[in-house]
């Protein structure tokens, strides 16, 4: 009898990372132990559509990133949305994913604000041929999309990540590192220090 092979299981996580957090490195612990995977891939991005205002510059988010996660041997911090040309979009990504493991299963981890949004994401049709949409809601958000919550009890490709409730937003991490204040117990010591040394999201 022939020996099948375990498709190997690899997550996608995108994000600004503007600057990675505490809840973003618990929302990747959660995934691979949750969803079993072989190999999780962290993706800055590069140029985001959705975002009016301007990202930090992508060498440094991307290399915040690659500190954040340095401890987790199963991650790898994936450039490829930063060295593309033109706007960053996720299906692209998983365009290259899924052409480079034929084989693999790919799981798409985004937290709730993403799904919320997520129809009016490029393609996203396409996303859900592709991926398995995999969930964490923060514990201020509004619980769901329309489509998520429609689709999650009687479909396998939408899945909710059991995450401790951890209330971090990058946003009010600027907020509070342009008030003069400290971001120690939001981001780890690494990128603390990153965030230190190149003076980044000071006020004018």
């Amino acid at each position: 009898m022939p020996v099948v092979e375990k498709k190997r299981r690899i997550g996608l996580f995108g994000g600004a990372f503007d600057p990675p957090h505490l809840a973003h490195e618990a929302l990747v612990k959660t995934a691979i132990s949750e969803l079993a995977l072989d190999r999780l891939l962290v993706v800055p991005t590069g140029r985001a559509w959705h975002k009016p205002r301007e990202l930090t510059p992508a060498v440094h988010r991307l290399a915040m990133t690659q500190l954040a996660f340095a401890h987790c041997p199963q991650v790898t911090v994936d450039a490829q949305e930063i060295e593309r040309s033109g706007p960053s979009y996720t299906i692209d990504t998983l365009r290259v994913v899924a052409a480079s493991e034929p084989d693999a299963q790919l799981f798409l981890i985004m937290g709730g604000d993403q799904a919320n949004t997520l129809t009016t994401w490029h393609d996203w049709q396409e996303i859900l041929q592709l991926a398995t949409i995999c969930v964490a809601f923060r514990a201020d958000s509004t619980k769901g999309s329309t489509l998520f919550e429609s689709e999650k009890m009687v479909s396998q490709r939408f899945i909710q990540l059991n995450m401790p409730a951890m209330p971090l937003s990058a946003t009010q991490i600027r907020a509070s590192l342009s008030a003069g204040q400290t971001a120690n117990t939001l981001v780890s010591e690494a990128v603390a220090r990153y965030i230190a040394d190149h003076h980044l999201y000071q006020s004018n």
